[in-house]
C-alpha cells in the first residue's frame, strides 16, 4: 500500500509563507540580504581563523567548523526559498526533498553536538587552564568534530528513511521546506511509531548536549566564583558569552519546536520557528562571535592591514 500511494507523489507544493505578490516580493528582498550577510559573514570567520595563526585554538577550530555548518544548512532551504518567491508555483521533486530534508537535519543534528563539544573545551578552558592545551589536543578536536558530523548524518539518515516509507496520501507541504513534522503530517496512516521516534531523536540531539552545556556552564560558574579579583572573572566569564548567547538561541528554538508533541502546536507556529532558526540563528552566530570578541576583531584588523600594505 505504501509503494502504491508513494509512486504518483513524484513531487510536493510548498505553501510558503505568503501568497500574496507583494509580500512574497518584500520578503525575497529581506530574506536575500540576511542570506548574503549569513553566507559572507561564516565565510569571513573560517577565511579569518585560517589566515591568522593567532586564532589557532581548539576554541576557534570548533567556531570554523559551527561556521562551515551554518553555510551547509543555510544553502540547503534558503536559496529555494528565494526562488520561490519570485514562483508562481512552488513545486520541488520528491528526491530532491528527500535530499533537503536529509542535508538540512543533519547539519541542525551536528550542530547541537557541536555546541556541546564547545561547552566542554570551554569547561576545560576555564576549570583546568594549565592543562588546557594538553587536554584540548588537535587529535581530540578533530576526532570531536567528526564524531558530531557522524552522529548528526547517522540520526538523519535513520530519520529520513522512517519517514519517506511511509504512505503519502498528499503532496502539499505547509511549509517552505521540506521539514520533517510538515512531511510527516502528510501520511495516511498511523503515525504514532514517528511520534516516538520523533521524540527518541530530540532527546539524544537536543537534550543530551543541552544537559552537557548545563552541567559544563555550571561547573564554570562554580570555578568563576572562586577567582578572588573582579577582572579576573569578567575575563573568565568573558570567554564564554559568545557560545553561551549561541547556544541559548539553538537550544531554545530546537526544544519549542522539537521536544513538543507533533500536534503541540500549529503548523504557523512550526514555520517561524524554523525560520528564525534556518535564517535568523545563522545570520546572527559570526555576528556575536565577531562583535564581542577582540580576537576576531583584531585578526580581521591585521588581515585587512596585510592586503592594504600589498597594495
Amino acid at each position: 500500500m505504501g509503494r502504491e500511494n508513494q509512486t504518483w507523489v513524484s513531487e510536493f507544493i510548498l505553501l510558503g509563507l505568503s501568497s500574496d505578490w507583494e509580500t512574497q516580493v518584500s520578503l525575497f528582498v529581506l530574506f536575500l540580504a540576511m542570506y548574503l550577510v549569513t553566507v559572507l559573514g561564516n565565510f569571513l570567520i573560517i577565511l579569518l581563523i585560517r589566515l591568522d595563526s593567532r586564532l589557532h585554538t581548539p576554541m576557534y577550530f570548533f567556531l570554523s567548523v559551527l561556521s562551515f555548518v551554518d553555510i551547509c544548512y543555510t544553502n540547503s532551504t534558503v536559496p529555494q526559498m528565494l526562488l520561490h518567491f519570485l514562483s508562481a508555483r512552488k513545486s520541488i521533486p520528491f528526491h530532491s526533498c528527500v535530499f533537503q530534508l536529509y542535508v538540512s537535519l543533519a547539519m541542525g543534528s551536528t550542530e547541537f553536538f557541536l555546541l556541546g563539544a564547545m561547552a566542554y573545551d570551554r569547561y576545560v578552558a576555564v576549570c583546568h587552564p594549565l592543562h588546557y592545551t594538553a587536554i584540548m589536543h588537535g587529535g581530540l578536536c578533530l576526532g570531536l568534530a567528526a564524531g558530531c558530523l557522524v552522529a548528526g548524518l547517522s540520526n538523519s539518515l535513520m530519520q529520513a528513511i522512517i519517514i519517506f516509507q511511509l504512505p503519502l496520501c498528499r503532496n502539499v507541504i505547509n511549509h517552505f521546506a521540506c521539514e520533517m513534522l510538515a512531511v510527516l503530517r502528510l501520511a495516511c496512516v498511523d503515525i504514532s511509531f514517528n511520534k516516538v521516534m520523533v521524540a527518541i531523536s530530540g532527546f539524544l540531539v537536543i537534550m543530551l548536549p543541552c544537559f552537557l552545556v548545563l552541567f559544563s556552564y555550571a561547573r564554570i560558574v562554580a570555578a568563576i566564583l572562586h577567582i578572588r579579583s573582579a577582572q579576573g572573572r569578567r575575563k573568565a566569564f568573558g570567554t564564554c558569552t559568545s557560545h553561551l548567547t549561541v547556544v541559548s538561541m539553538c537550544f531554545g528554538t530546537a526544544i519549542f519546536t522539537y521536544m513538543r508533541p507533533v500536534g503541540g502546536s500549529t503548523a504557523e507556529q512550526e514555520k517561524m520557528v524554523a525560520l528564525f532558526y534556518a535564517v535568523v540563528t545563522p545570520m546572527l552566530n559570526p555576528l556575536i562571535y565577531s562583535l564581542r570578541n577582540k580576537d576576531v576583531i583584531g585578526a580581521l584588523g591585521r588581515v585587512v592591514g596585510k592586503s592594504s600594505e600589498k597594495r
